[in-house]
């Protein structure tokens, strides 16, 4: 069986509605590069040929001219759009919809566009050049799934993934013996606390210690194919369950879908551990602590001044 080379699939249709605008877009260094610059050449140096961006349809424009066009001398670029009505025969939207349907519906739209191993990442989230390599070395070695389906995640350690101005959401990942995920439990109010971390669940009226050390998931899978036709054979059935109910909020997350496929054990999902800082603008105080932070690497000799440029 020949092996197909790892895609990576790059997801930019959010709104960035806690920090304001088009954060995809906003330069972090004063070269004019973006958090998705460092994202991409890490992952063209791990071996990663082509780039598929999940946009809205209205910001294609913007975003070509943000990146998408400085790319292609290096990386083949693709477009696809994620669609409030991208919905399977005889549904609609819910009149008064305007929020994404998630995640999980993000990366279905990439299905025409992909048919072997790929990558997820944020648009807006810096994941280290560790991360982009261990993920190209796993999709490419995994690829026969005669016993199942395999994927993979990138964990980082909390400490490396808080913020000083504010709270996070956080997944945070429960492995066994292996190595291999068991679950998720998504926090969606965590905050430093000390040397450590805590998080509530009730407004912080009361607060639940976290370990300095427990793995997150900062929302960087690989996956084969197989994930793609599951997105869509599970669509049809995640809209039956939850129109009814929050016909205007509800999202197909990813997780919840890999949560399935774990439960039905149908997958498993190794989950490779990078020792990398994760750097994100969640807040736009958090700005000026990632410029300093990417100034500092390219100082270090990590990245060159002049991204595209050196290559």
């Amino acid at each position: 069986m020949e092996k197909k080379k790892p895609v990576l699939v790059v997801m930019a249709a959010g709104m960035g509605s806690r920090y304001g605008g088009l954060k995809q877009i906003d330069p972090i260094d004063r070269d004019g590069h973006i958090i998705m610059d460092f994202s991409i050449f890490d992952a063209v140096r791990a071996g990663f040929e082509k780039v598929v961006f999940i946009i809205k349809r209205e910001n294609e424009l913007a975003f070509r001219e943000a990146i998408g066009d400085r790319l292609g001398k290096y990386v083949k670029v693709a477009y696809v759009f994620q669609e409030l009505d991208n919905l399977p025969e005889g549904y609609s939207v819910p009149e008064g919809r305007v929020k994404p349907w998630g995640t999980g519906h993000a990366v279905l739209s990439c299905i025409d566009e992909i048919d072997g191993p790929f990558a997820v990442i944020n648009a807006d989230d810096y994941y280290g050049v560790h991360a982009f390599r261990m993920a190209y070395d796993f999709l490419t070695e995994n690829q026969n799934e005669k016993d199942g389906y395999r994927y993979m995640m990138v964990g980082y350690r909390l400490e490396n993934t808080l913020t000083e101005n504010g709270h996070v959401a956080r997944g945070v990942c429960v492995t066994d013996e292996e190595g291999h995920l068991v679950k998720i439990n998504e926090r969606t109010h965590i905050e430093k606390r000390g040397e450590g971390a805590a998080y509530t669940e009730d407004d912080g009226a009361t607060w639940t210690a976290l370990s300095a050390d427990s793995t997150v998931s900062m929302n960087m899978w690989g996956f084969s194919a197989s994930i793609l036709t599951e997105l869509k054979n599970r669509f049809s059935e995640f809209l039956d369950r939850n129109l009814s109910e929050n016909p205007l909020k509800c999202e197909y997350f990813l997780p919840f879908v890999v949560d399935e496929l774990l439960q039905e054990k149908k997958a498993t999902v190794k989950v490779l551990k990078s020792e990398d800082k994760w750097y994100g603008v969640t807040y736009k105080e958090d700005k000026p602590m990632v410029m300093d932070a990417v100034q500092k690497m390219k100082d270090q000799g990590l990245y060159p001044q002049k991204l595209w440029e050196e290559k």
